[in-house]
């Protein structure tokens, strides 16, 4: 069975981005960073085999001076044309239609065995198809009010077991859960 996995980033408040999809936020917050500090990101992608990401984090992300999802191959999920930059057209697929459960089927059938999940609107899919097996959300300490959440439209309650915490000098906490998986009868 396809692992899937969700690694993100949130105000205190719980946003990933502002209501603009603007991260400037997190950029400001990330130069109290420690210098090298990775949050375990690092280890985290070497563990992934394949990525789906959402259009707009997509655009985002491609203009990043360095690339951090190392040669993992991506699919970008949009129903519009995208500009793919030359230098990630060998690591980048498109998909116009999508139901995360076909998807998964289709890429258990592909051997992938460990899938990372990013973008708001895509994550929020995956935990409402319930597909999604651990999170690890870092917050960042500071409020922004008003944003976009990666669990905004989640359609019922997600129950969470907590695996690890880590608190970094600079204010930021990490929290890892796997997804309980309700069994229907």
């Amino acid at each position: 069975m396809v692992k899937v996995s969700v690694y993100i980033g949130t105000s205190l408040d719980g946003f990933i981005a502002r209501e603009n999809g603007d991260i400037g936020w997190l950029d400001e917050a990330n130069k109290n960073v420690t210098p090298g500090e990775d949050f375990g990101f690092n280890n985290f992608i070497e563990s992934v085999d394949l990525i789906v990401m959402g259009r707009k984090t997509f655009e985002q992300v491609k203009v990043f001076d360095n690339w951090p999802y190392m040669d993992k191959r991506l699919i970008v999920l949009t129903t519009k044309n995208l500009q793919i930059p030359e230098k990630l057209e060998r690591f980048t697929t498109t998909s116009s239609t999508f139901v995360p459960e076909k998807l998964i089927s289709e890429l258990s059938d592909q051997h992938v065995d460990h899938i990372y999940i990013d973008g708001g609107l895509v994550i929020q899919e995956f935990l409402s198809a319930g597909l999604v097996d651990e999170i690890t959300v870092t917050i960042v300490p500071i409020i922004i009010g008003r944003g976009k959440s990666f669990s905004k439209l989640v359609s019922k309650d997600l129950h969470l077991n907590h695996l690890k915490t880590t608190v970094y000098e600079f204010g930021f906490i990490q929290n890892k859960y796997r997804i309980t998986k309700l069994i229907k009868g």
